[in-house]
């Protein structure tokens, strides 16, 4: 509905003006009717409409004109030719620390912020408790921000942009900055704001995209090359960074071992020995919610023997012990936890209800218990993965939440040899078998030539 045209991209262009030397600027000044210049157009009719309620990503190398068109809806650019429509309050991080003061305090920066965005001082006055509490940077709220590092920079900002009640928020690679505290916290946000508001999404990581859009963007060279679901966006960009599908070599695979044949076989280790898996120690400060008729009180990582193990390889059999305790009497205690990347999508979980399903468990107040789970570290990718326990009661589709911990435990995962996807899979052996051309044939004779 036209209603809901939240943005509208007509024939938008944007170029820059390249000088080979710097006195040619002032040349060009003198002498107008003369191009001491060349034009390099960072966009070029570009006709793009989003509407409320959408999450949109860009995706593209780099130079295609991501950050440009970012800019352009955000309106600190104007574009050279066509035209940009904006209905409702935006709000974004466009850059690290964009729009900051470097020589003024986090708080100060804050309030310039908020009233370039539109808040009135009264509502900033209001809304500060909370911007300072999402932003959790302590006293450096009152330092400097040219004192910050990067993950300080991007909380602040963040915490602004998540505080102004905008209509579109535009993100530019905000969840690469800072731990996986505040990429998930970066992450629960977009998604509440989903349900009312328009994201406008840049990310150099295709899994960001695809689990925070339905929808992608592709810009190439300046130019929108595709528009649409956002998997299918993405499958193709991939495709063309690996180069043509056309092009690309099919291989027929076979269990068929033929004699004489040239055999390459590497046996893989289940393993990396490079890689590392450190185990944070537990946080019960962490973002949580539910009733609370319970409570997780601790959470830990132990190996088979029942010991605490800080360093685990993958592969390894571990125990996850959750320690819980209950406020008030449950009648049919389930605990649980699923492991999250930084972008919040869940790698796997699992909790106690299968198990006890025919005899429920029914605590006290008061009393305290114990669940393991116990089961195989899976081979990760490199990165910061959340353990993130939970208290419920009641069944698998009827319960209550009393007690959801999010980044209960961290692990951190460096050197993995895992390169694709969330999850990795041991490899047992990996082979290339060469067949000659006589035995190829004959073994396409023989399967019908399918």
């Amino acid at each position: 509905m036209a209603s809901d045209l939240i943005i509208r991209m007509r024939d938008l262009g944007k170029s820059y003006r390249i000088w080979s030397r710097p006195e040619d600027r002032l040349k060009q000044i003198v002498f107008p009717w003369r191009r001491y210049h060349q034009d390099f157009w960072a966009l070029r009719d570009v006709n793009l409409e989003m509407r409320r309620g959408e999450a949109v990503g860009i995706v593209g190398r780099n130079g295609a004109g991501k950050s440009t068109l970012l800019q352009l809806a955000y309106g600190t650019l104007e574009p050279t030719s066509g035209a940009i429509e904006r209905y409702g309050r935006i709000s974004g991080m466009l850059e690290l620390g964009a729009g900051f003061n470097p020589e003024f305090t986090g708080r100060e920066n804050v309030v310039l912020s908020a009233l370039a965005i539109g808040l009135s001082e009264k509502e900033i006055q209001d809304r500060f408790p909370a911007i300072e509490e999402f932003a959790a940077i302590g006293d450096f709220m009152d330092i400097a921000v040219k004192t910050y590092s990067s993950g300080m920079y991007a909380r602040l900002a963040f915490a602004v942009a998540a505080h102004v009640d905008a209509d579109v928020l535009i993100v530019d690679e905000i969840l690469s900055v800072g731990d996986i505290a505040f990429a998930q916290k970066c992450t629960r946000f977009i998604r509440s704001f989903r349900t009312h508001g328009t994201l406008l999404f840049v990310s150099h990581s295709l899994d960001a995209v695809m689990t925070l859009c339905d929808r992608a963007v592709w810009l190439d060279r300046g130019e929108l090359r595709a528009d649409g679901p956002a998997r299918e966006v993405c499958r193709d960009y991939v495709a063309a960074l690996e180069g043509s599908k056309d092009n690309a070599t099919t291989f027929k695979i076979g269990g068929r071992r033929h004699a004489g044949s040239e055999r390459n076989t590497s046996e893989m280790p289940l393993a990396s020995p490079a890689t590392e898996i450190r185990v944070s120690p537990f946080d019960p400060e962490g973002p949580w919610h539910g009733r609370r008729g319970g409570s997780i009180v601790d959470v830990r990582v132990l190996d088979v023997a029942g010991n605490p193990v800080q360093f685990p390889a993958a592969g390894d059999e571990i125990i996850l012990e959750i320690l819980a305790e209950a406020h008030i009497e449950l009648r049919g205690a389930i605990v649980g936890f699923d492991i999250r990347n930084r972008f919040g999508q869940a790698i796997f979980g699992e909790n106690t209800y299968p198990v006890y399903r025919d005899s429920p468990v029914c605590l006290q107040p008061g009393q305290r218990f114990v669940a393991r789970f116990r089961f195989q570290l899976p081979h990760l990718p490199d990165g910061e993965y959340a353990i993130n326990p939970a208290l419920a009661e009641g069944t698998q589709d009827e319960h209550v939440q009393h007690h959801w911990l999010d980044e209960g435990v961290v692990l951190r995962v460096r050197g993995s040899h895992i390169r694709f996807g969330v999850v990795g899979v041991p490899m047992l052996g990996i082979e290339i078998e060469k067949i000659n051309e006589a035995e190829a044939s004959a073994a396409d004779a023989a399967s019908g030539g399918t």
